[in-house]
């Protein structure tokens, strides 16, 4: 990005780190994982964070181009995309889909480009917690490992060998066949065993993404975490989203100071010594939410965030949905060049 574009950017970003300086000298109950209270020392001065969108299961990099339009001309950074998981040729990758992706990607020496991978075939599937337990296990045994080697040569060939891979997204929730929840031991080993699998073949330079959920959904998160010798960054999706309740928001220190929200994640990326991100974040059943929106960019302006992707459909969305119009001018606000 030009000096001029972080400039431009970061004039309000300041401003909406103010907003977040609120927030980090509020003490709330169960703030952490443990149940801790008290103050976000993991955070650093308001900085322009790399940022794209997922736009759709058929975007594009010239939808990108037009939502950088949108913006006024904002450079777009991170396109996200995720493999179908339907079968194994569906996580193998098909190069009609990474294909014009990786062409994105090395267009630009600064883009990055993240792909959500599941970790196992019909990810969708409403499979039961004994079936899944043992899918896990033949994971952890090692007997999927080619099929991630054959995503891995074909990402490389294509020429997107540094993808950043949110391997079994979301995985602390009931939703993916990929989930961790019926045996973590296993889910831990079958992670390990992926990014072995990926990580020996020659050219790649992967970097791994653990991205739960905020909160504590089905499972809690930090019992999944595999290592961190196989994990770069610590991702989270958070939508604005109460509890399991889909038409409930909440006020946004209620998300930081959850148990394993988004103070949790921040202070566990910390100790770990890695970087957060956040995949997929975005309005939810609660409706059109600037205030949710301006805080999300705050918070995510002034932590050590690798990138940002809203989820832009609806009822998520800023661009491509119709039904947020204040949250989109604040959106739009704030990452346009000005």
């Amino acid at each position: 990005m030009s000096r001029r574009r972080v400039l431009t950017v970061l004039v309000p970003l300041l401003a909406l780190a103010a907003v977040v300086s609120t927030l980090l000298l509020r003490d709330g109950a169960g703030g952490g994982a443990g149940g801790d209270q008290g103050a976000d020392r993991t955070a650093v001065p308001a900085h322009a964070v790399p940022f794209g969108a997922f736009l759709g299961s058929t975007e594009s990099g010239t939808d990108l181009a037009r939502f950088s339009a949108w913006l006024g001309g904002a450079e777009i950074r991170v396109g996200h995309t995720y493999l179908p998981g339907n079968n194994w040729s569906d996580i193998e990758g098909s190069p009609a889909l990474l294909g014009p992706w990786a062409a994105w990607r090395a267009a630009a020496p600064d883009r990055l480009l993240v792909i959500g991978v599941p970790m196992l075939p019909d990810n969708e599937g409403g499979l039961s917690d004994d079936r899944v337990r043992q899918l896990l296990g033949q994971g952890a045994a090692g007997q999927n490992d080619a099929h991630f080697a054959e995503l891995a040569r074909r990402l490389v060939a294509l020429g997107a060998p540094d993808a950043v891979l949110t391997l079994g997204w979301e995985m602390n929730g009931s939703t993916y066949t990929s989930r961790c929840g019926p045996d973590p031991t296993a889910w831990k080993a079958y992670w390990r065993h992926i990014v072995g699998a990926m990580r020996a073949v020659p050219g790649q330079r992967f970097r791994f993404d653990f991205a739960p959920t905020r909160g504590a959904d089905a499972h809690p998160w930090p019992d999944c975490y595999p290592g961190d010798d196989v994990t770069d960054v610590i991702g989270m999706d958070s939508y604005d989203l109460a509890g399991s309740d889909p038409h409930r928001s909440a006020p946004f220190t209620e998300y930081v100071h959850e148990p394993y929200g988004l103070l949790a994640q921040v202070r566990f990326a910390a100790a770990h010594h890695k970087p957060v991100s956040y995949p997929e974040w975005g309005m939810y059943g609660g409706g059109d939410d600037p205030a949710y929106v301006r805080q999300m960019l705050a918070w995510i302006s002034t932590h050590d965030t690798l990138y940002q992707t809203v989820t832009d459909y609806c009822p998520h969305g800023v661009w491509g949905c119709a039904d947020n119009p204040r949250a989109s001018a604040v959106y739009r606000s704030a990452l346009t060049p000005g």
